[in-house]
């Protein structure tokens, strides 16, 4: 490969590096041609970009953007694709969707937003958690719960006594 084709990589892989706050660096080595069709096709379903590259290609984009992404240079051995995505928990739970059928991808190491996960038993811990606008969904869920047994018990309420004025004013005197 000549030295432009691997800057042209490098520089693409860092500018995809820039834009996802979270990539997943998964081993998919040893996947046939149809599984690998097949998991490429379930990432781009789910919005999450996949793209294989030699470790080194990686690592230098990886220190030519300069994220503090040192802790996971020793997932970059063996053969490498990553997984890029806008949520810190899809890639995880397309790789325990597509384990149903498969043994690999095997989880090397994963950049979430600030946080680094190293190794395979992550996994289930990443798969766990909640995006951004989950979290503030749930937050204002909360926040409103309240408001609204407020609002419902002042209209029970109401109703209640409404209908006791209704009652003393049917009542003869």
């Amino acid at each position: 490969m000549k030295r432009e084709d691997k800057q042209a990589i490098i520089d693409n892989l860092a500018d995809i590096i820039k834009q996802y706050p979270n990539f997943y660096i998964t081993d998919t080595a040893g996947l046939t041609v149809d599984n690998t069709t097949k998991l490429r096709r379930l990432c781009f379903n789910k919005g999450v970009k996949m793209r294989v590259a030699k470790n080194s290609l990686i690592r230098k984009a990886m220190e030519k953007v300069g994220n503090g992404y040192e802790g996971i240079f020793d997932a970059l051995k063996g053969t490498s694709a990553i997984m890029f995505s806008e949520t810190g928990n899809v890639p995880a739970k397309i790789i325990k969707e597509f384990r149903k059928t498969s043994d690999k991808p095997i989880l090397k190491g994963a950049y979430i937003e600030t946080a680094i996960f190293l190794g395979d038993n992550q996994l289930d811990t990443l798969a766990k958690i909640k995006s951004k606008n989950e979290l503030i969904g749930e937050v204002i869920g909360l926040l409103q719960s309240p408001a609204r047994n407020v609002i419902s018990a002042l209209q029970s309420g109401g109703g209640k006594l409404a209908g006791i004025v209704k009652t003393l004013s049917e009542r003869p005197n």
